[in-house]
């Protein structure tokens, strides 16, 4: 047996393990479990959501949009402003599976570096909050805004905090409303614990972990093959090692108090340096990726 095979069974073993350990924090059965007991905030142990019949209700509208057949390719598109004038728009979109995070804009100017397809987008309380005034007035930008996305899923943190429920809720009866092909999803916050705990068995000392980090986990569920692009913390390319800013849009910093991003790092760069995944880090137009 030569040397890469050795090298590529043992990534095969290591990508497995992370999967089995993975795979005991899943908790698929989200209606039976959610509508027999309060819920516990995942951010908030003391913090208790009853589950009434309107919970209920909604909760038998969900289904699990994820099947037991296993993906072949994954992209995870984190936002980081190492994805400007990439290139890697063709390659993201090239997957079977495009994750995105918290709302990213896919306007034609960005297209030819992050792409445009999605299958699964999250979204962020606090835009929802800010840039749509919490929907408690015009509802029609934050759905026009949608469109984009087509009939991907919209992940929402509905209960990860006790203060994001009004608005993540408001958020699926707006959709429903207009009649948005988008289709909104909430994660069991039973399973956002069980990350939290399996990172911080890994070394990982942080307050909450970042929506990137919690993608990228998903992602190794679903997925043989996962690739990473934007997920670069640092404010200087790793290559040209000219400024960078913060995302590919704009260059609002990241709240360090909460996410720790250079420690996520390298746990990313571990797990790209045992095969469990692969990290693009650079140009892909010249594929020094």
């Amino acid at each position: 047996m030569d040397k890469r095979t050795t090298n590529m069974e043992d990534a095969t073993t290591c990508r497995e393990n992370h999967r089995h350990s993975w795979d005991k924090t899943q908790h698929n059965d989200i209606v039976h479990r959610l509508s027999k007991t309060n819920i516990v905030y995942d951010g908030e142990k003391k913090c208790t959501l009853q589950v009434n019949q309107g919970f209920f209700s909604l909760f038998q509208k969900l289904e699990n949009p994820f099947s037991d057949k296993t993906l072949d390719t994954c992209s995870v598109v984190g936002n980081g402003g190492i994805l400007g004038n990439s290139g890697c728009g063709k390659m993201i979109d090239s997957a079977d599976f495009v994750i995105r995070c918290n709302l990213a804009p896919l306007e034609t100017e960005f297209e030819k570096d992050v792409g445009s397809k999605t299958d699964l987008v999250t979204a962020n309380p606090s835009i929802l909050n800010i840039k749509y005034q919490a929907l408690m007035g015009l509802r029609r930008p934050f759905v026009d805004s949608l469109r984009k996305y087509g009939s991907s899923l919209l992940l929402l943190p509905a209960f990860s905090a006790s203060i994001n429920t009004a608005v993540c809720l408001r958020a699926v009866h707006t959709i429903e409303d207009f009649k948005s092909p988008i289709q909104p999803v909430f994660l069991n916050p039973q399973y956002l614990d069980s990350l939290a705990q399996f990172w911080r068995s890994e070394g990982l000392k942080e307050r909450r972990l970042s929506t990137g980090l919690i993608m990228v986990t998903l992602a190794l569920e679903l997925c043989k093959n996962v690739h990473l692009y934007g997920f670069w913390p640092f404010g200087n390319h790793p290559y040209g090692l000219y400024t960078l800013t913060n995302h590919y849009y704009d260059d609002r910093p990241v709240n360090k108090y909460v996410h720790s991003m250079p420690a996520e790092f390298d746990q990313l760069l571990r797990m790209h340096s045992q095969g469990v995944l692969r990290l693009h880090l650079g140009d892909c137009k010249t594929g020094d990726n």
